[in-house]
């Protein structure tokens, strides 16, 4: 593991003696300057025998440096890997370029006073590791660039747990929780593939850098602050990134099983380690763990998760508002989502719900922005349930909602979709009070404009929930309706300050009297998902492959 503060402290070592130096004059009791001699410099390539000379692919090469009057040696490996610290002379290290190459390894050793002499061989090594399909997902392919963002508007995209848990167990950060530190959703991060598979890394960070508080002192030679703080720091420069299989002992199922090393450099949060591990990486979405070594020697593991969405510029170009005002009989289209741009939903309309952990229905799935779950094509939106592992589930979904972007107070809603199938499956488009984060559910009030569940093919259900009419105990009704998979049907419901109702293509099947005693008289927002299993999805079919939900369109009338 090459690690940042070794480098800082070798550099502020070589001030120190650069400050000897100039003032043995002086100081004559500093002693005779030696330059090391005799330098020997040897290597084992691990793996290798008669049948593999130059190793077992592994990519890994231990090297021995030893000097008569030497202090300490620093070692430039050839790759790219430079100014490698090592007082003892040993050194593993990990040559990861694909494919059979010679490498110019540099050992400098250094006596009293700055004095140094080097060694200079070349070694010859195998290495078969090449996680192509990362390094695409990284940079966007050969000879593309690819930028990626912090994920803020996720929760945990910044976390820390213990290195042997594998979760962010003692803290994770909520949607934009950082956005007042100012520093540190602006990073850009770009990923470079040239056309031979190499990869290198530029952090733009703006002219300042978020820094744990225990890395402070080594990383900038202050002292500890006390917080997590803001600092001018220059990040500028081109770094090499190297792979290598992972040795962290994170479980496969959660795991890529693939570490990555930044040259010099680290992912926008300085925590003073520059080797992260792939927990996961789509084309849109990354998740990496990093382990930390604080001065008391206890080791923390440190989660982020990254996009390519800028958290700056999540509103886009796109919205559901046409600008016209409602005429109180629910008449006037006030808002629409058409689905018309291929791609992933608009961030300016949509947010993310993303994660597993049953969604307090004890559901199945694990929720994600991937286009494999989620995507606009054809005009239309469609969200696809998906038997797969990940993340610790066996399936995976999507579940978006407008909160904060769309919330309304009274309307028609209207809904054309066709359902999934598929025993266990639960789609819905439903509503949930805009205060929920002040009074929790149910107290916010949910109004379900349409549920299904692959275990009764045929029924579209419609419900409400508030407190003494929760879980099981909603009030609602339920309409027989054929072809629900195989054809387009229009949900609708009709909000007022009197009366919920309830409809499927136009024909009523519910009426609730509304009232100033429930929490149907507020904002709400939009929520759209396929959940599977839980408490109203039921037995999972363990046939199930996948299913999607297709949605032509959602229009809101006042």
């Amino acid at each position: 593991m090459k690690n940042i503060k070794h480098l800082l402290k070798y550099c502020i070592s070589i001030l120190i003696i650069t400050g000897f130096i100039s003032c043995q004059e002086e100081d004559q009791e500093f002693g005779d300057i030696i330059a090391p001699s005799n330098i020997v410099l040897d290597y084992e390539i691990v793996g290798q025998d008669s049948s593999n000379l130059n190793g077992d692919g592994s990519g890994l090469v231990n090297f021995i440096a030893s000097a008569e009057n030497a202090i300490t040696f620093q070692y430039n490996f050839g790759d790219g890997t430079q100014n490698v610290v090592s007082p003892s002379g040993l050194n593993e290290h990990r040559f990861t370029q694909n494919g059979l190459n010679n490498y110019i390894v540099t050992v400098i050793a250094s006596g009293r006073g700055g004095i140094s002499s080097s060694k200079t061989i070349n070694v010859e090594v195998k290495s078969d590791f090449n996680p192509i399909e990362i390094k695409n997902f990284l940079s966007g392919g050969a000879s593309n660039s690819k930028t990626w963002y912090w994920h803020a508007a996720v929760s945990g995209h910044l976390g820390v747990g213990p290195p042997d848990s594998f979760d962010p167990s003692y803290y994770s950060a909520g949607p934009y929780e950082k956005e007042s530190v100012g520093c540190v959703y602006e990073d850009e991060l770009v990923f470079t593939q040239d056309e031979n598979e190499n990869i290198t890394f530029e952090l733009f960070n703006q002219g300042n850098t978020y820094f744990n508080r225990f890395e402070v002192e080594d990383g900038l030679g202050l002292p500890n602050p006390g917080e997590d703080t803001c600092y001018e720091f220059n990040s500028s420069g081109v770094s090499n990134v190297s792979f290598s299989p992972s040795s962290s002992g994170v479980p496969e199922d959660i795991s890529t099983q693939t570490s990555f090393v930044l040259q010099d450099n680290f992912m926008s949060y300085f925590i003073g380690n520059n080797e992260y591990e792939f927990l996961s990486i789509s084309e849109n979405e990354m998740h990496v763990r990093v382990i930390q070594t604080e001065p008391s020697g206890a080791t923390l593991a440190w989660y982020e998760k990254f996009s390519t969405i800028d958290p700056n510029d999540e509103d886009g170009d796109c919205n559901g508002d046409t600008g016209e005002v409602g005429s109180g009989n629910n008449d006037v289209l006030i808002w629409a989502e058409e689905f018309e741009t291929d791609g992933a939903p608009c961030t300016g309309i949509w947010n993310y719900d993303l994660g597993g952990s049953g969604w307090g229905n004890e559901e199945a799935q694990f929720y994600t922005n991937r286009p494999e779950n989620i995507i606009i094509e054809d005009g239309l939106l469609k969200i696809t349930l998906i038997a797969e592992s990940y993340e610790g589930s066996n399936y995976t979904s999507s579940r978006i909602q407008s909160k904060d972007k769309f919330d309304f107070k009274y309307g028609r809603i209207e809904a054309r979709a066709k359902l999934p199938e598929g025993g266990g499956t639960w789609p819905a488009i439903w509503m949930l009070g805009s205060n929920l984060s002040e009074v929790s559910w149910p107290n916010c009030g949910e109004i379900d404009i349409l549920e299904h569940k692959g275990n009764n093919q045929d029924r579209v259900y419609g419900s409400l929930h508030f407190p003494g009419n929760s879980g099981d105990n909603s009030v609602g009704s339920s309409v027989s309706v054929p072809n629900l998979s195989s054809e387009f049907h229009l949900y609708e419901v009709q909000w007022t300050a009197s009366a919920i109702k309830f409809l499927v293509d136009g024909q009523e099947y519910y009426n609730f009297s509304n009232n100033t005693n429930v929490p149907f008289n507020q904002d709400f927002f939009l929520i759209l998902n396929v959940a599977m299993g839980g408490t109203f999805g039921g037995a999972i079919d363990p046939s199930f492959e996948q299913s999607t939900m297709e949605i032509d369109y959602i229009r809101v009338y006042q």
